[in-house]
């Protein structure tokens, strides 16, 4: 059933994909038409000084020229625009596809009609008062208006509908990261109580132990383990987000057998925002782990071991966060990155990313080398006087 539906859903794709490049060819292709039927006739009239010229007066080779003109023009427009056109159609659910196809077929039926409708002929006529040349001029300006708004219309839709969907899909990252941050928070937060009032649980436990009520015991035990995790939490950054977020990444990595490697330095007056910071190391972490899943069975097999490295600090006035992880090699030779590949959010984690990195003036750079995914971002700082605190 999976299957069928992925079927499905290509399909749809295909053939959105197989629309819209049609309306575009089509729309560029009369848009061409006409203004070169309208310019060849004002040569005619100018320059080869003829009184009425009538287009198709020296046979079909004149009308098969302008028609093949305007068709190479379509098709170099539409080919330069492939890679933006690449960006439109990657990673999109099929009810996307299906909105994005309807108004352009309206838009590509409505222009055949009109067209059509005028038989390729003469759309406005002065009654004889401005005679058939002028009559001719209006008529294919007034096509080419048409079809250039026509196309216009299609580019601007086509385009403003990828922009949506990747502003969606941002924001509701954005929405689902705050969240998961402000309830780490609140675990952190519930830890550190705990061990806080350590002093009183071991009294009591002790009290329980010497009167070897092992019941009540277990019961108490139970209790403070359900009231937080207790698990070594080894990420101390002083940025208590942080610190919640790479706890529980290291704990994703460690339950996936991932070797986890984090130093890092948080300057103490750091003027990143913590939200920033934690949309940093949550994308790239994220990644991380999936590309370290991507390993195949024999690689590991070999001894090759899935492992991320986590490194930031404050290096010469910047913050610097480094993140390596191991990748697979096979993903390197189809040009592909670690990025995260769903249907639903190709690309969103390193748009956010990309910025808080422009936000910030900073740069990021990424880098893949005998099977090891190395990205870097570099952000200045605003003050100059800052402080740093190790993080293990």
């Amino acid at each position: 059933m999976i299957r069928f539906s992925n079927m499905i859903e290509k399909g749809i794709r295909a053939a959105s994909m197989l629309v819209t490049v049609i309306t575009l060819i089509w729309l560029t292709d009369f848009f061409s038409d006409s203004l070169i039927s309208c310019l060849l006739l004002v040569w005619k009239h100018t320059v080869g000084r003829v009184d009425v010229p009538v287009l198709g007066a020296a046979g079909d080779i004149e009308i098969g020229a302008i028609g093949w003109g305007g068709f190479c023009i379509a098709i170099m427009a539409v080919c330069g625009m492939k890679k933006r056109l690449g960006t439109v159609f990657r990673g999109k659910p099929g009810k996307w596809y299906v909105m994005l196809t309807l108004p352009l077929l309206a838009v590509a039926i409505v222009t055949y009609a009109a067209n059509w409708g005028a038989g390729y002929g003469i759309l406005y006529r002065s009654d004889g008062n401005l005679g058939l040349y002028y009559d001719q001029i209006f008529s294919y300006v007034g096509w080419s208006v048409l079809s250039g708004l026509s196309l216009f219309a299609a580019g601007v839709y086509i385009f403003g509908m990828d922009r949506i969907y990747v502003e969606q899909k941002k924001a509701e990252q954005y929405r689902v990261q705050a969240a998961v941050y402000r309830t780490l928070e609140e675990q952190y937060t519930q830890e550190r109580r705990l061990r806080h009032d350590l002093k009183n649980h071991v009294l009591a436990l002790r009290g329980l132990w010497e009167e070897q009520a092992w019941e009540r015991l277990g019961d108490y035990l139970g209790r403070m383990e359900d009231s937080a995790q207790l698990g070594g939490n080894e990420e101390a950054t002083g940025n208590r987000a942080v610190d919640a977020l790479l706890c529980q990444k290291r704990k994703m990595a460690e339950d996936k057998s991932i070797t986890w490697e984090c130093d890092v330095r948080i300057p103490k007056r750091c003027h990143i925002n913590e939200f920033d910071l934690c949309i940093l190391f949550g994308n790239i972490l994220d990644n991380a782990v999936e590309a370290c899943e991507r390993l195949q069975r024999k690689e590991q097999e070999s001894g090759m071991q899935p492992f991320i490295r986590v490194q930031a600090g404050a290096v010469k006035g910047c913050f610097l966060l480094e993140v390596k992880n191991s990748m697979n090699e096979a993903y390197k030779q189809k040009g592909k990155n670690t990025e995260t590949e769903s249907r639903q959010g190709h690309g969103i984690g390193l748009l956010n990313v990309g910025d808080v990195v422009r936000e910030y003036n900073g740069v990021m750079k990424t880098e893949i080398h005998n099977g090891v995914y190395d990205i870097s971002v570099l952000l200045p700082f605003a003050d100059p006087a800052y402080d740093t605190e190790r993080v293990v």
